[in-house]
């Protein structure tokens, strides 16, 4: 049934064939979106107009919105409605936080892009506090002193150090005071700084979990230094094997991906190692506001501050986007790092800087920090109790903190298999081998991702991910075939 948009502020055509109307108009959207027909920002009727333009109930438009907004055809903000999302002209697969670049999973032809999200890495960025922030900013950018938005200390704005240091001590036990932080551009700006720092020293090789990121290893070599990798047991990473390495990189509170913190005694091993060699602890507090079972683990740092450089970031609390990391650091490294800042890019985006001191003064960090652990606490019960109500055999770890889960896959079943099955069926989830950097004998099994899917999305792609675990080994071999 054609139909035109008659009272909604523009004309499109659109075509709504076939029983089902809500599955007709998401591929009439859809299909305008793809060709160009709406272009990106276009901002659409609402629900009720176009409900009624069209003749069908403003429910049936309201969930065709949200789905491909789950999908991320359209974005819709408080205030400001729905409107057509910014993409490529031929979207494809996100590429996962575990990946090299340039290394995605290739579509094959006709394949649509998955539809849900599980991958592991992000958090929910819809759950951005907007209207905080902006009150943060607004507030932040009256009381800022002219000189703020010049040229200012590479170690970043004292309003955002002296708020870290607070926080920090506070929070997570950290060590710390104002001279003692640099704040940089993401951690993987605040890794390559100190690389270079420990080069210009003398250095050689860092050791670092077997299992972590592509991007961590890619990392250290890109500033000539040789990656060590440590195996990791249900203790953590097994440390005695750092014999030679200048520097340790570690994930003490929740090691990535498997999810185990490192044990008291790995935790007084590598301390030990530190001040006997005079090697440097790298401490990547991955994940160290979100647990779930008690409250959150101290960082190392409190245990050898002259040892260990901390680093944290806004990455998993508020949101990637913002590139604001930061590194707690020996006394003797800050002016290193600092003249390694000044000379990568100057300094870090000083309204930035200034809003999330503000956001930390005020006191909504912690009130953000705290909801989101309730949220992903109870989006974690929902995948546990999904898979142990659909597929009771299966073995679910790493669970204790973070944002993602480690869920061991059926006898049978390769982990290939399993994500080109996903992937097929609308799904976009990893394998725990995308993950293993030294090639560590292990399990198959799943990297889930539950902090990334929108809310109205979420039952949805626990229900795709629990058939597709409940599937026949035989099946999905068949599958990678």
């Amino acid at each position: 049934m054609p139909e035109i948009w008659a009272t909604s502020g523009f004309d499109l055509h659109l075509d709504l064939t076939g029983p089902r109307v809500r599955t007709a108009l998401e591929g009439a959207l859809r299909d305008a979106v793809r060709t160009g027909r709406l272009a990106a920002g276009t901002r659409l009727p609402s629900s009720r107009s176009l409900a009624r333009d069209l003749g069908i109930a403003r429910n049936t438009v309201a969930e065709a919105y949200g789905q491909l907004v789950g999908e991320g055809w359209l974005v819709a903000r408080q205030g400001s409605g729905t409107s057509v999302a910014d993409r490529p002209a031929k979207p494809g697969p996100a590429r996962g936080p575990g990946r090299r670049a340039g290394a995605e999973t290739a579509v094959a032809p006709g394949d649509a892009p998955p539809r849900y999200n599980l991958r592991a890495g992000s958090p929910d960025l819809a759950s951005f506090p907007r209207a905080g922030w902006l009150a943060a900013s607004r507030r932040a950018l009256l009381a800022a002193p002219s000189d703020a938005l010049g040229y200012t200390d590479p170690r970043g704005r004292p309003e955002l150090r002296a708020a870290l240091a607070e926080y920090l001590a506070r929070a997570r036990g950290v060590r710390v005071t104002p001279d003692r932080i640099v704040v940089c551009s993401g951690f993987t700006q605040a890794l390559g700084l100190l690389c270079q720092v420990l080069r210009t020293r003398g250095a050689t090789t860092i050791a670092t979990e077997a299992f972590g990121l592509t991007g961590i290893a890619d990392t250290v070599a890109s500033q000539g230094l040789r990656p060590l990798f440590l195996p990791v047991d249900p203790q953590g990473a097994r440390v005695g094997g750092a014999t030679g390495a200048d520097a340790v990189l570690l994930t003490p509170a929740h090691q990535f991906p498997l999810g185990q913190p490192l044990s008291p005694a790995r935790r007084t091993e590598v301390v030990r190692w530190a001040a006997d060699t005079g090697g440097l602890i790298i401490e990547d507090d991955y994940d160290g506001e979100f647990r779930y079972d008690r409250q959150p683990i101290g960082a190392l740092q409190s245990l050898a501050p002259d040892h260990v450089v901390y680093a944290g970031t806004a990455s998993k609390t508020l949101a990637p986007g913002l590139r604001l990391a930061w590194l707690v650091a020996p006394a003797p490294l800050v002016a290193e790092l600092a003249a390694a800042k000044a000379a990568a890019d100057r300094q870090c985006g000083a309204l930035d800087q200034l809003t999330l001191a503000e956001f930390l003064a005020c006191g909504e960090y912690d009130r953000h920090v705290r909801r989101r652990r309730l949220a992903y606490r109870r989006r974690r019960d929902r995948l546990v109790e999904t898979l142990r109500r659909d597929v009771p055999h299966l073995r679910v770890r790493g669970i204790a903190a973070g944002l993602h889960a480690v869920v061991d896959l059926p006898d049978g079943q390769t982990e290939g298999a399993a994500v080109a099955l996903a992937a097929r069926r609308g799904l976009a989830v990893e394998g725990l081998d995308a993950y293993n950097l030294a090639r560590q004998p292990h399990r198959p099994a799943l990297v889930v991702g539950y902090a990334t899917p929108p809310d109205h999305a979420f039952t949805a792609a626990l229900a795709r991910l629990s058939a597709l675990l409940a599937e026949p080994g035989e099946s999905t071999a068949a599958t990678a075939r």
